[in-house]
């Protein structure tokens, strides 16, 4: 780059020949004396070595040669000023090249170097060349480093050194060097030319910006040194870095042009720096709104909190995506849970607050409640420490009352949950390599539509996805691959857990999940499982089976479809309710299961793929649909594909609604059980009330509670075999356990019915 070729820009000063009152004794600015009536200056027309050329008498303890033309400084132009000087009598002076350099309105700017490299003249007529380099950057070889303050300079020299001796002088040479610094970079600009020092303490965001400022197109290059950014920094160039920067907590670099993982990490000198601090800009700049890691694998010492390196925001709602990269847990003791243990007190009439918690403060938002009759999956969202109050993800169950509770903190990868609000944030392609050691995404408090899609947890030692609270309103996980680590152990020790929600409108599809406890406890309405495959068997004969889909909301209104259930069950129960007697309400209400396979081997013959638990006495069912589902035990005979757990309460069969168990395939289970069922029974001898019984074949051991057709299948005849034609009438709920209905004919006969019986009305 050369600004004079390229530009046209005049550097170079006139010629003594065109006369010396362009030629300043002092500083060179308008008003100072020139050379051109000087007694001690004169012009030599015809030296033999120079032509013409100035001579000056040294009489003043620093004689001043400055030009009074004003040479433009451009941002990052570098200038070398060159002169031939030789001494001709008297005593031999030093020589330097020198300078004023000057803001807008003519002042100097202060604080940097204004000469150059001092030589002394050695012998009289002998020609000595001397040469100083200034410029903007902190370059090697640049004599006089100016920054990018000037705007322009008046440059010449000085003679220091003994008095009285007598100098020529050929014209000065102005030229611009910039080329010698940039080399082949010419499609660069490097911020120590815009004035960056690179030392770690000065100071660098204005030159970053003027550099910025001055691209126009070419790529900025950071060359090697360390750069400190007290402030904030947006790059709209492209940008290389070959040295690192460094910046406090709050202030954020924003490079529009290279937003990407890879550029951060290099800028900073640190992967989860410089992961922190793109995540910074992500949710502080309008012009991207996705980060790609391109790939990148990052080492993680400790968990992210990904509030804190956004530390001047606790909410956020326009969408933002990171993807295409690995996190990596590395270390070990950083990633132990903390565990805290305190008494508080729970009460229905609160029941989403514990109050009265002995040392509240230490107790870590996120937290796992754990204690006699907390429900599973309770966390701490929020706490008041001056009330001695926290602030449940859910409420906990019937653990009404004071007790000692143990809180349980896990360590995630990445930690959401010092934001108030995050919504419409999304993962892709992502792989959360927690290697036993760590837990992998918390969510926010509260928020909508967070989204992983195409994701890997791998190993995760506790949790996959937890959500401490609303922040899983209307989240949506598709095609990930959860990965346990505890394969080996009996599906009863352990502890991890893929998913837990709160809130509603959840989606969960087309995803894996392998060997944990439960895959996903659902504690919100209207969710969507569909497509997912879900294994949880172990290697133990008659080996125990833990649930793999937790509905914890007894009015659920929720659709299981497609999926692959395997070793595993659905678990629909109420054990969030304070008061779990039924006292109003729907009952356990709009769960639809269709078109699902399952799958168990090696199991007990009381394992059932549907199983009800109630909490509390009176529940009943208001809307459920078990249909087109496949039903299969491998290498053993189930007894009843569905259950009703009765732990703590059984169901209150006599007011079932709208039960529909339809159109199931059956391979080794024993009862294949129906709602409606159609019963063939046989009379062979001739009465007028024949017993039907139905009940031991409807859906979860349900009563016979109504009739749908009695139809004749045979000839209904009395004791002479003469038909009869007349109907009978029914009565439902007949029998000690009220398990079988009665028909009764106007006389005595025998003959064949199917009877189409329900356990609902």
């Amino acid at each position: 780059m050369n600004k004079a070729i390229t530009e046209g820009v005049v550097f170079m000063p006139t010629a003594f020949a065109a006369g010396l009152d362009v030629w300043s004794s002092e500083n060179g600015r308008p008003g100072d004396d020139t050379y051109a009536s000087a007694a001690n200056a004169a012009f030599v027309p015809s030296d033999q070595d120079f032509g013409g050329c100035l001579e000056i008498q040294k009489s003043d303890s620093t004689q001043k040669l400055r030009y009074m033309g004003q040479t433009p400084m451009l941002p990052g132009c570098y200038l070398r000023v060159t002169a031939r000087v030789k001494a001709i009598s008297g005593n031999l002076p030093n020589v330097r090249i020198a300078g004023y350099p000057a803001l807008s309105n003519g002042s100097q700017v202060s604080g940097v170097i204004v000469s150059g490299p001092a030589v002394t003249l050695t012998n009289y007529g002998e020609i000595t060349e001397v040469s100083a380099i200034l410029g903007p950057g902190n370059r090697t070889g640049v004599d006089m480093i100016w920054g990018t303050a000037p705007v322009f300079a008046h440059l010449g020299l000085d003679l220091t050194g003994p008095n009285g001796g007598l100098v020529r002088i050929d014209d000065l040479v102005i030229e611009d060097v910039t080329s010698v610094f940039h080399g082949k970079q010419l499609a660069m600009v490097d911020v120590r030319d815009f004035g960056a020092i690179g030392d770690g303490n000065t100071d660098d965001s204005a030159a970053f910006e003027a550099a910025d400022d001055a691209a126009d197109g070419r790529e900025i290059l950071v060359s090697a040194g360390s750069y400190r950014l007290n402030n904030d920094v947006t790059i709209n160039s492209r940008i290389r870095f070959e040295g690192t920067v460094t910046m406090p907590e709050s202030a954020v670099l924003s490079l529009t042009k290279d937003f990407d993982l890879g550029t951060y990490i290099d800028a900073f000198g640190n992967e989860e720096l410089g992961f922190k601090k793109a995540f910074q800009s992500l949710l502080n700049n309008a012009d991207h709104e996705s980060l790609d890691m391109g790939g990148r694998r990052i080492s993680i010492s400790e968990p992210i909190d990904m509030q804190a390196a956004v530390n001047n925001k606790d909410t956020y709602a326009q969408r933002r995506h990171i993807a295409n990269g690995q996190f990596y847990a590395t270390g070990d003791a950083v990633w132990e849970p903390d565990v805290f243990t305190s008494q508080a007190t729970y009460s229905a009439g609160d029941d989403d607050k514990l109050t009265n918690v002995a040392n509240v403060a230490n107790i870590p938002v996120g937290a796992l409640i754990t204690g006699a009759g907390v429900a599973r999956e309770t966390y701490v969202r929020s706490k008041n420490v001056s009330a001695g109050e926290i602030t449940l993800s859910q409420p906990m169950g019937a653990a009404t009352g004071t007790q000692t509770l143990t809180f349980t903190r896990f360590k995630y990868l990445i930690d959401f949950s010092g934001f108030e609000k995050l919504t419409s944030f999304s993962f892709s392609d992502i792989e959360f390599q927690c290697n036993n050691k760590a837990s992998g995404i918390m969510l926010a408090k509260t928020g909508t539509v967070f989204q992983v899609r195409d994701c890997f947890f791998t190993r995760p030692r506790q949790r996959g996805i937890t959500s401490i609270g609303y922040g899983c309103q209307g989240m949506l996980v598709d095609r990930c691959q959860f990965l346990s680590s505890e394969g080996s152990e009996p599906a009863q020790n352990r502890i991890s857990i893929a998913i837990n929600t709160n809130a509603n409108d959840v989606k969960l599809r087309n995803n894996r999940a392998s060997q944990f406890r439960h895959f996903c406890i659902l504690s919100g309405s209207n969710a969507v499982v569909q497509g997912n495959h879900f294994f949880q068997g172990d290697g133990q004969p008659n080996g125990v089976r833990m649930a793999g889909l937790v509905l914890a909301l007894r009015s659920c209104n929720t659709t299981v479809v497609g999926n692959y259930v395997d070793n595993c069950f659905i678990e629909w129960t109420n054990e969030r309710e304070v008061a779990p007697d039924f006292a109003g309400g729907f009952g356990f209400a709009g769960l639809s299961i269709t078109n699902n396979v399952f799958l168990c081997g090696e199991v007990l013959p009381s394992f059932a793929w549907i199983v009800v638990k109630p909490y509390g006495t009176g529940h009943f069912f208001n809307g459920i649909n078990v249909t087109g589902n496949l039903f299969r035990g491998v290498g053993a005979v189930i007894q009843q594909a569905e259950k009703v757990d009765t732990t703590h309460a059984d169901m209150n069969y006599g007011n079932m609604k709208n039960v529909y168990f339809t159109d199931n395939t059956f391979n080794n289970v024993f009862k294949t059980t129906e709602n409606p069922v159609t019963v063939s029974h046989t009379q062979s001898s001739a009465a007028a009330t024949w017993q039907i019984s139905g009940a031991s074949v409807l859906a979860f051991g349900g009563e016979a509670r109504g009739v749908v057709s009695v139809v004749a299948t045979d000839k209904i005849e009395n004791s002479a075999n003469v038909a009869q034609w007349g109907m009978p009438y029914t009565k439902v709920r007949q029998g000690a356990a009220n398990d079988r209905i009665d028909l009764f004919w106007q006389t005595a006969v025998r003959g064949k019915v199917s009877v189409t019986m329900r356990m609902d009305v």
